[in-house]
């Protein structure tokens, strides 16, 4: 299917014209994932890497993790030649380093229109929208419990946005379906109402056996198990501890071959020490735990070093987000995962603020950037988030999938080309001219610049006149638009059957459960 879901005639009436139509027409363009062509930004020495990975294998070794309620996993450690300890498990030094090795540098995660396909690792960024906040936020009908169709619009939002690669999983929760069930709902919603990878589902290994089994149904069966289809989110409970819900999923993708990010949910000064290095080595020590363990279900299944960190405001106790020292964390697990030659998750349009107000714009800005600078290569949250995670908010979606735009123009980095040297434009404007007329100028200016589709660049009588309206204001105009302009991307009918068959057969066999 073409990127181009509707065509619109160009206007007979000349250049304005058929410019006005270019500009008003819909527009269903992905870009293709980041590839950088900018260097990655090396905060540590290796001094400091070589301190923190050895003090990680000390951790592994003499501290060790807790596998909780898990038996089966606790034997598998133990065939592996770690030392079981009830639920505890001791790796000794080396090993979890030496399992972690099968697992490949990057991957391929298809998506069911091979042109939106996503390259995970190396030098690439693939953008994901916000997962998990169980409230959605609007400028009319403000802080709420999300619904599905909430879910539906967040998807169809993801899908039309240019600059986002990835639908994600759970863009936010939808509280009117039953938790047994809305597993089943959210992932026909992205199969359906969008043709972009999306994540599974985690909160019960069952789940995540559903996830695989409706995607056999979309890719085929043969397909599934060979290649990669979904990507989904495996959170270590920090510190040092892996529950049997993540666990379990955990099996369930990496025995069929589907992708895992690996990530500590870490509150630094509660779930892990005030320092960075402190910090830096109970995420390593828990990656590669988790990875390893990844690895002993089968090797070669693809996974993804994952980070999340926040600071801590010591008043309050709230998480606080772009912090320098949440910066200097990502910046430093990046080098890191590199060092181990795995792709790496961190990032995000993470803001504490409740509003998508001044204070989440600093604070998403400051996460974006470092994202890009840190060599992240699989970006989570990148747009809608909101109050720490708890929002997801229709405004600040839009406005961060437009601002994914400016990763997009740095990481391409600069041209030294030619045409990018302008020898010409100069020699022709020459001293006390302007260039607004000059050939390069007309040739160019199309590209030359990134523009925001949300900004307002008018001068103050302009915008004073046409009502003053501020940036929340006109991303509500713009998530407007976009739904009434949304087309649904075409499936084989065989398989749509297919799929809600499966999906009504499963919602059929339990009954509802909100717990």
């Amino acid at each position: 299917m073409s990127d181009t879901a509707t065509t619109t005639r160009r206007a007979r009436g000349g250049g304005g014209a058929a410019r006005r139509a270019a500009r008003t027409a819909v527009s269903f363009d992905t870009a293709k994932y980041i590839e950088r062509n900018i260097p990655n930004f090396e905060l540590l020495s290796d001094e400091a890497l070589s301190i923190i990975e050895e003090n990680a294998e000390t951790l592994l070794e003499e501290v060790g993790v807790a596998f909780v309620d898990s038996p089966e996993s606790l034997e598998r450690w133990k065939a592996a030649g770690a030392s079981v300890d009830g639920e505890r498990v001791r790796i000794p030094r080396g090993l979890a380093r030496k399992l972690c090795s099968t697992a490949p540098s990057k991957f391929t995660q298809h998506a069911r229109n091979p042109e939106r396909n996503v390259e995970i690792g190396g030098n690439t960024l693939v953008t994901a929208p916000v997962y998990g906040p169980p409230f959605v936020r609007d400028k009319d009908g403000g802080r709420r419990y999300a619904t599905m169709d909430d879910f539906v619009k967040f998807v169809k939002l993801g899908y039309m946005s240019k600059w986002l690669h990835h639908s994600g999983g759970t863009v936010c929760e939808p509280t009117d379906v039953p938790v047994n069930k809305r597993h089943l709902d959210m992932l026909l919603t992205h199969m359906l109402y969008s043709d972009k990878p999306f994540m599974g589902s985690v909160t019960e290994p069952s789940r995540a056996q559903d996830s695989v089994e409706m995607c056999e149904i979309l890719f085929g069966k043969e397909f599934v198990q060979e290649n990669t289809v979904m990507t989904s989110l495996i959170n270590i409970n920090s510190p040092m501890t892996f529950d049997p819900i993540m666990m379990g999923a955990l099996e369930v993708y990496a025995k069929n071959n589907q992708a895992c990010i690996i990530s500590p949910f870490i509150v630094g000064g509660a779930m892990a020490p005030v320092s960075v290095m402190g910090t830096l080595t109970q995420v390593l020590a828990e990656v590669m735990a988790g990875i390893a363990y990844s690895q002993i279900i089968r090797p070669g299944a693809p996974v993804i070093f994952g980070t999340f960190v926040t600071s801590i405001d010591m008043n309050s106790g709230a998480p606080t987000f772009g912090t320098p020292e949440a910066s200097q964390i990502l910046y430093g697990a990046g080098q890191l995962a590199r060092r181990m030659g795995l792709p790496f998750r961190s990032g995000g349009g993470l803001c504490a603020s409740k509003l998508p107000d001044a204070q989440a714009a600093y604070e998403t800005a400051n996460t974006l950037n470092a994202a890009l600078m840190g060599g992240v290569n699989f970006m989570l949250h990148s747009c809608g988030w909101l109050e720490g995670g708890l929002v997801a908010s229709f405004e600040k979606f839009v406005m961060d999938a437009d601002q994914l735009g400016t990763l997009h123009k740095m990481a391409a980095g600069v041209a030294h080309d030619e045409n990018a040297q302008a020898m010409g434009a100069i020699r022709e404007v020459g001293p006390g001219g302007h260039y607004l007329g000059c050939d390069h100028t007309q040739e160019n200016f199309k590209s030359a610049f990134w523009k925001s589709d949300v900004f307002d660049y008018r001068p103050f009588e302009t915008w004073d006149e046409d009502g003053a309206k501020d940036t929340q204001y006109l991303a509500s105009q713009r998530v407007t638009k976009m739904l009434s302009d949304y087309q649904q991307p075409q499936i084989n009918p065989e398989i749509k059957t297919a799929l809600e068959a499966y999906v009504a057969e499963k919602k059929a066999s339990m009954p509802d459960a909100f717990m």
